[in-house]
Formats: structure tokens, C-alpha cells, sequence
């Protein structure tokens, strides 16, 4: 699959929280979230794949990075790179409205 395909599919996939509050994706992922200290050897990639590996709230961080970091992603949040979550976000703006985008509140 190419990228692109890869993109919008997770974009598509974000639909389903696109109207939950911004505090209440930050309270979940921070609550059920499997942060830990990673392996930070190999690309942001392989880091991303092996850091959220099994963690019930990818999608969740994912979206709540989006929304508060945008364009000026850093890091790895829901399984994908920084360069990855870039290349995500004008898939996920085209995508069209959420409750509320940009810092919590």
C-alpha cells in the first residue's frame, strides 16, 4: 500500500473522534495510555511501532497530537513518527471539523 493510501486510511480511521472533547481524549490517553521510556534506537518508524505496540489508546494520542501539535509534531504519539504525523495532517484536516482543534484549555 502506498503511503498516501496508508494516510487517508488512518485519517478515515480518526473519523470516529472527531466530536470528543479535547480534555477527554487528553484524560484518556493520559489515564490508559502505555507510555514508557522508549528504545529510541532505529528510525521514528520502528520507535513508533515498538513504543505503541499493544497500547489500547493509539488512536486517541494520535488525534490529540494532531489537534494540539498540527504541523509542528515532535516525537512519537499513536504508533507514527514525527515525519509520518506531518505527512498525516493535511489527510486529517481534509477530513473536515472536530469539536475543537489547537491547545487544551
Amino acid at each position: 500500500m502506498s503511503d498516501e493510501r496508508w494516510l487517508v486510511g488512518i485519517a478515515w480511521r480518526l473519523d470516529r473522534l472527531r466530536w470528543v472533547p479535547t480534555a477527554v481524549l487528553d484524560e484518556v490517553v493520559h489515564r490508559d495510555g502505555d507510555m514508557r521510556e522508549p528504545d529510541w534506537s532505529g528510525t521514528d518508524r520502528e520507535v513508533a511501532a515498538r513504543l505503541c505496540a499493544g497500547c489500547p489508546v493509539r488512536d486517541e494520542c494520535l488525534e490529540l497530537e494532531l489537534r494540539t501539535a498540527g504541523e509542528t509534531t515532535v516525537g512519537v504519539f499513536g504508533g507514527l513518527g514525527d515525519e509520518d504525523r506531518r505527512a498525516l495532517y493535511p489527510h486529517w484536516l481534509r477530513r473536515g471539523e472536530r469539536v475543537e482543534r489547537g491547545p487544551l484549555t
